[in-house]
């Protein structure tokens, strides 16, 4: 677990602003997916069975319609949980200084990058159709011009609020650093 007292790299007088997390519809939708690959070997076994009804204590089908369900039920079952763990373990982390992204590809591997807010050049929130736009909930999309092109919060919820308070904290960063004038990000 991230402790927010307690950045990587953190400055004396950085706080957090914003602790960013996936909605919990990304997560519905993981468990929707899930429960339909689930019933799908379900009903194609009741059309079989339908169909051939002695096709499954055939002593060669049998046996290999066994194997080739709990290879599928693994699968499916990886799946999931390589989507809950990418669900759970994405982070993004505003301070008054810079952000943080956290992002998780795969069981062990975990990207982690940084931005000071001084250098955002653009900021977009997007809320794309009617469950997103019913649920508040979408991606932001953070522009510099520094190495990495753009930094993507991924689902979070209430994006034109992140937005704003990203807008917001990166125009007195840059007031505090003297940095120009800022530039109001669209």
């Amino acid at each position: 677990m991230i402790r927010l007292d307690q950045l990587p790299n953190q400055q004396p007088d950085e706080t957090v602003s914003l602790f960013l997390h996936r909605h919990w519809i990304m997560l519905v939708q993981i468990l929707v997916v899930f429960a339909i690959l689930t019933l799908v070997p379900a009903v194609l076994a009741a059309a079989l069975y339908a169909l051939r009804p002695g096709l499954f204590e055939n002593p060669l089908f049998g046996p290999f319609a066994t194997l080739a369900l709990s290879a599928y039920y693994l699968g499916v079952w990886l799946v999931t949980f390589f989507e809950y763990v990418d669900y759970e373990l994405d982070v993004w982390i505003v301070t008054n200084e810079r952000i943080i992204d956290i992002e998780q590809k795969g069981l062990f591997n975990r990207v982690t990058s940084e931005l000071h807010l001084a250098n955002i050049q653009d900021v977009t929130a997007e809320v794309r159709g009617i469950i997103h736009t019913f649920f508040d909930y979408g991606n932001v999309y953070v522009q510099t011009a520094g190495e990495v092109d753009r930094f993507t919060f991924k689902g979070i919820p209430h994006p034109d609020k992140v937005k704003e308070t990203i807008i917001q904290l990166a125009d007195s960063d840059k007031k505090r650093h003297g940095i120009g004038t800022p530039e109001k990000a669209v």
